[in-house]
């Protein structure tokens, strides 16, 4: 953390790429600003309660990276810095510690979450009797749960098995689009992959590391150390959060007998959009799925964390028929990340509306991306504008693509 620290040399070129320093227009919610402020925590000479605010309001978007011309590994320093002043016993409201515990108690255990989401219905239905923090998370809630999925624990290549992998298939979304599994799974062995589930897999531990609880976050990445096999081509993720957390593994697990584990486990990750597009399709689409102009959302923790931003627009330009649209600031984030549209509602509603605008502005009929988080947010903020642009992942809309190709 300390040496991320010492590379940064102020110069504000992270300034025009963080959403944040767009909405508030100060330089402490900016990452130049936000470095300055760990450095005097960290040297003793600001009180951690004065930086809090400010380092809260961040993202995690990690956009300041790629702008940055001193290469300063951003994530290396906001993610700890959370950890260390969780653990000094940073100051908070009773208000925020309950709504962190709801979520970090529901949210990563897929029963839980489902369960928390049906009973959404009746907090909405309370209303004004359900305690204001909360509030945000009765208003993401879906009205409609999708039933739940079993993944097979193996699912055959079809034809020539070209490459054998093991999918991580997450925990919210298992609960709020399990479709993106079965689309995922069903891509994959369209082209020769088959596919593993592991069946002790768990959370990837994102939300925990983000929010600063390490000793979570350490029990989530070792539980999926210990349940991927080693017989594997990759390890495979479908949300580019979850990819991001795994890739991180040896920095939630740095100084533990671990680390090293987790470093060989980290470079057996990708995302499968990566995966595929350096694998090479067997099958090409024959039809479009009924999409014609798709516009492609980078999430942050693909494009940022994990440096795919044209492996997932290969793909989609290889269906027929159909006009791939750039969305205009495509480096802003669209205000989910993770668990920030609960813990920063008016900043991530304002952020959702403008990438809402950015994608109704392309004039496409389908908006896809590769993150559950980034789905939702475009759904609802879609919704809220009444526009009926259909949110997709990219391996729905490639799913889509072949079966409709297969109708008589």
């Amino acid at each position: 953390m300390a040496e991320a620290v010492q590379t940064c040399v102020h110069c504000g070129f992270c300034l025009a790429a963080c959403p944040t320093y767009q909405e508030f227009g100060q330089e402490m919610d900016s990452p130049r600003g936000r470095i300055l402020l760990m450095k005097q925590v960290l040297e003793g000479t600001l009180a951690p309660a004065a930086a809090q605010p400010h380092v809260d309001r961040c993202l995690g978007c990690l956009a300041c990276e790629p702008a940055c011309p001193s290469g300063v590994q951003y994530r290396d320093l906001i993610s700890p810095f959370r950890a260390m002043a969780e653990r000094r016993g940073v100051t908070r409201s009773p208000g925020d510690r309950l709504r962190r515990w709801v979520a970090g108690a529901t949210i990563p255990f897929p029963g839980r979450f489902r369960l928390a989401l049906t009973g959404a219905k009746l907090g909405r239905a309370l209303g004004p009797l359900v305690p204001a923090v909360l509030r945000p998370m009765l208003e993401l809630a879906p009205e409609h749960v999708p039933h739940a999925v079993a993944l097979p624990p193996v699912t055959p290549a079809k034809g020539r098995r070209r490459a054998r992998v093991a999918l991580l298939a997450g925990c919210a979304q298992q609960v709020l689009d399990p479709d993106i599994n079965v689309a995922t799974i069903e891509v994959l062995a369209r082209n020769g992959v088959e596919v593993v589930v592991p069946e002790q897999q768990g959370c990837c531990g994102g939300l925990a590391w983000h929010t600063g609880d390490l000793p979570a976050a350490q029990g989530f990445a070792r539980r999926n150390l210990d349940a991927f096999p080693a017989n594997l081509d990759a390890i495979l993720t479908n949300a580019a959060g979850c990819g991001s957390a795994l890739h991180e593994y040896d920095l939630i697990l740095a100084g533990t007998a671990d680390e090293s584990r987790a470093a060989a486990f980290r470079k057996r990750t990708k995302d499968v959009s990566a995966f595929l597009a350096g694998l090479g399709l067997s099958e090409i689409p024959s039809g479009n799925g009924g999409a014609r102009r798709i516009a492609y959302h980078d999430a942050c923790h693909l494009a940022n964390a994990q440096g795919v931003r044209e492996q997932p627009r290969t793909l989609l330009k290889m269906i027929p028929g159909v006009t791939l649209c750039e969305l205009a600031d495509p480096h802003l984030c669209c205000g989910s990340a993770g668990t920030y549209n609960l813990d920063q509602p008016e900043t991530a509603a304002s952020l959702g509306a403008q990438k809402a605008r950015a994608v109704v502005s392309t004039g496409a009929d389908v908006v896809a991306s590769g993150n559950i988080g980034c789905l939702t947010q475009l759904r609802a903020h879609l919704q809220k504008i009444g526009s009926p642009v259909r949110v997709r992942h990219t391996m729905q809309v490639m799913r889509d693509a072949y079966r409709q190709g297969e109708r008589p």
